[in-house]
């Protein structure tokens, strides 16, 4: 389960982001998670739970994953496709000379903190 190494990444940089802006509480952790990316939304957010409520900053924090569907482009015919319906062969055109677009993100979106 590399979902538990991905959240030390988070709590690491959203914790370098809190003491660069004089933040002392965070209340979400928006996540860009892709379609292909491997990581599993609902065992990032187990660990997510696990983690975050050791760290004080972050205690309560909750984790929103947005998902990002994964979209593939043909070289050949210059059009998009859905990369997990089609796989690598565009369906406008039978190439296989494809590459992935998005759909492979994990990054952080926002950092939320609470209202005063």
């Amino acid at each position: 389960m590399h979902e538990l190494g991905i959240v030390f990444y988070i709590i690491r940089d959203v914790k370098k982001a809190a003491e660069e802006n004089g933040v002392e509480k965070v209340s979400a952790v928006v996540m860009n998670i892709g379609e292909v990316s491997t990581v599993i939304p609902d065992y990032l957010g187990d660990c997510w739970r696990w983690a975050a409520d050791k760290e004080p900053l972050l205690k309560g924090c909750q984790l929103k994953i947005l998902p990002v569907p994964a979209v593939s482009y043909c070289g050949d015919c210059g059009k998009e496709f859905g990369t997990v319906a089609h796989g690598k062969t565009c369906p406008h055109c039978g190439s296989v000379n494809t590459w992935l677009l998005r759909g492979n993100e994990v990054e952080i979106k926002e950092i939320e903190v609470p209202a005063d």
